[in-house]
């Protein structure tokens, strides 16, 4: 039996030196985090951590724990009841506060307010045609393909995995060129932490705009049909879901289009065949969103054989639970019980889309790209820091150089056909040169 007395924090870990959390910030931590998980796993179910410097947090890494955590009332979403930012613990400038603190969406509310919310998302979500949606991606890809397929190299995040998700999901909310522009721009802002104070209100009065237009001139997209909801969101409400759901949903899935090719790259292509098992297997061994899922102790309360107190912050590590499942019992691509998508009444919303984006995507990359490959050894890869997210800095790869292909010949409904029009005629107005904007005009060719 492998006994662990004294369990060795992994290499570059300051945790036994400052008698704190484990980090799990900074490039250490990024460049092997299984290590980590392994020697958190010896606390027990939960583990202390540190999320940035001064920002303690309980670290769920048993998987029965976490579907405990994620199914259980007594521990609440609402971020204002965390007790360190409460109390001034945590400063408000820190680093990981803007992705933790409240705002009023779906995911940091509970009981009724949480149902009335999310049953209004929920429900738009799920009047997404799943072929109209692969036909959005495909537009996308060919049109990001077409940008670097003759020079026969590409950085697979910069040029692919980061840009499809906002482009389709610009298209799936009905956003017109110069709105879409901004809440381009805006995302890759906080996500990439370039000014993401700035981004963020950026986002927001992007957002506001969409909604007041869409008031004006609803149309067939998630942005009207959440508006239509029988839950009869505010002005507010409606630019808060939308905040969340383009902006939120725009990371876990360009982390889970690159970790996917990552994992097509680095092992036998031939067992990947189906993409789908691609996915599921970077669901379940390297999730995009590694920990997150924050929840806070209603009350002082025993769990998993541990004290938590009222308003002390927990987190869910997918990355954790997940790989320690994998190693305890047989499982295989097609198992869809992965935490990587959490689980209870917090659940993903968008887990059907999304997987849908991401197989579309990696299908259509490979079959354009047929012998595409890494381009610099796979330990030379990086990874992102950061406690929440899994995703690589770079993704260098070659191919043959190829023509670049030209829009896709889909067929487009009517009604998709006029809103499309309208989009491209606001494109010409505005004399717009985003990114977006760009898009709109390669499909008028």
């Amino acid at each position: 039996m492998d006994v662990h007395p004294t369990p060795v924090p992994p290499p570059g870990c300051p945790a036994h030196d400052s008698g704190g959390g484990v980090p799990l910030y900074g490039p250490e931590f990024a460049a092997d985090p299984q290590a980590y998980y392994e020697y958190l796993r010896h606390f027990g179910p939960t583990a202390p951590v540190e999320l940035a410097p001064g920002v303690a947090a309980t670290l769920v890494t048993d998987y029965a724990a976490a579907l405990d955590l994620l199914r259980d009332p007594a521990f609440r979403k609402d971020a204002r009841q965390w007790r360190d930012l409460r109390s001034g613990k945590v400063p408000e400038d820190s680093p990981v506060v803007p992705l933790l603190a409240y705002r009023p969406n779906c995911m940091f509310a509970d009981g009724a307010e949480h149902q009335r919310l999310r049953l209004a998302v929920t429900e738009s979500m799920m009047r997404i045609d799943s072929r109209r949606l692969a036909q959005i991606t495909e537009q996308v890809s060919a049109y990001l393909i077409a940008q670097f397929s003759a020079r026969g190299s590409a950085d697979l995040m910069a040029d692919y995995a980061k840009q499809l998700p906002l482009f389709v999901f610009n298209e799936l909310f009905g956003c017109p060129a110069e709105i879409g522009d901004r809440v381009l721009f805006g995302i890759a802002g906080m996500f990439d932490g370039v000014n993401a104070a700035e981004s963020a209100q950026l986002l927001h009065r992007a957002v506001g705009e969409l909604v007041t237009l869409k008031r004006e001139r609803p149309g067939d997209d998630v942005t009207s049909w959440l508006m239509e909801h029988e839950a009869d969101l505010t002005d507010e409400e409606m630019v808060h879901q939308l905040s969340l759901l383009l902006g939120a949903g725009a990371e876990p899935l360009r982390n889970l289009i690159g970790n996917t090719l990552h994992r097509i790259l680095t092992h036998d292509r031939g067992a990947y065949q189906d993409v789908r098992n691609a996915v599921n297997d970077t669901l379940w061994k390297n999730p995009p969103i590694a920990n997150f899922a924050a929840h806070y102790p209603a009350d002082d309360r025993m769990f998993a054989g541990q004290r938590v107190t009222t308003g002390q912050l927990m987190l869910i590590s997918f990355a954790a639970a997940n790989f320690g499942m994998a190693l305890s019992e047989s499982h295989h691509a097609a198992n869809r019980a992965s935490l990587a998508w959490s689980a209870g009444p917090h659940a993903c919303p968008s887990q059907r889309p999304a997987t849908g984006i991401t197989v579309t995507a990696v299908d259509d990359l490979l079959g354009q790209l047929p012998d595409i490959e890494l381009a610099v050894p796979a330990r030379l890869l990086t990874w992102r820091p950061g406690p929440f997210h899994r995703g690589l800095n770079a993704l260098p790869v070659r191919f043959s150089a190829v023509q670049a292909m030209g829009r896709p010949a889909v067929p487009v409904p009517a009604q998709h056909a006029m809103a499309r029009a309208e989009q491209r005629a606001e494109h010409r107005r505005a004399g717009s040169t985003g990114k977006w904007s760009q898009f709109l005009a390669w499909l008028r060719k």
